[in-house]
């Protein structure tokens, strides 16, 4: 990476964990677009995905009396097992089909979401776990169906954050360790990640007590905010 980069690399990284830490996902809304564009777009979801699993590794700590291991471990399993086969075909998956396919997935489970369909749902969370886990290997987010699936298991404003920051954190774990073996990452990579890593811990102090002082209701507007983000982003891209 030039070093003039490096600053752009900076603020993104403390808006995304910022964001992440608040919401529990999110981080890839700014992080994946910004390094894209001053990377190219493999080598920036590349570095995206090994910030992100730093950066959700210090979440998890900092959320660590809040994390849900029974409730969240089917969902966190399908999200590393999708994680895994989208980051193996990143080279060759289209991204204009993956786009729309995510765009579908939202569309549907927030039909299900405002139905209150209690069955489907129940069966849509492992679906929507596995599909996040895929399209973030092929697209470099996940978010709209990530945050879906874990929000099917019906925790509390904490608790969900902990589980969203686990299966953030083994997906972009998995994809970092396939595209390191693929030497789309390289030592360069994880330099940069160690550098930004004392910006991690205080974006996510900073996100965990925005997160803490607002209630209920500010963070469901929060969370859809991001939802909403993420499909937006999408649509642009098409």
């Amino acid at each position: 990476m030039e070093p003039f980069l490096l600053p752009v690399v900076f603020l993104a990284v403390a808006a995304a964990f910022t964001l992440s830490a608040s919401a529990g996902f999110g981080g890839s809304l700014i992080l994946v677009p910004t390094l894209a564009l001053v990377l190219g777009t493999k080598s920036g979801v590349a570095l995206a995905a090994l910030l992100l699993a730093a950066n959700n590794l210090v979440k998890v700590f900092a959320y660590r009396k809040t994390l849900p291991f029974r409730k969240a471990a089917v969902v966190i399993a399908l999200v590393a097992a999708g994680s895994f086969l989208g980051a193996k075909l990143l080279d060759s998956a289209p991204e204009r089909v993956v786009t729309l396919a995510v765009i579908a997935s939202f569309a549907a489970a927030f039909l299900v979401e405002t139905l209150d369909l209690t069955r489907w749902r129940r069966f849509g969370s492992p679906v929507m776990a596995f599909a996040a886990g895929a399209t973030s290997g092929f697209s470099g987010t996940s978010g709209p169906l990530k945050g879906l699936a874990v929000r099917e298991l019906a925790l509390d404003r904490l608790h969900l954050v902990g589980a969203l920051s686990m299966a953030s954190l083994v997906g972009d774990a998995t994809k970092a360790a396939v595209w390191t073996d693929a030497e789309l990452l390289t030592g360069g990579d994880y330099l940069v990640a160690l550098v930004c890593l004392p910006l991690m811990f205080v974006a996510t102090f900073l996100g965990k007590r925005f997160n803490t002082r607002i209630g209920e209701r500010g963070y469901t507007g929060l969370f859809w905010t991001v939802m909403a983000g993420y499909t937006g982003r999408l649509l642009t891209g098409l």
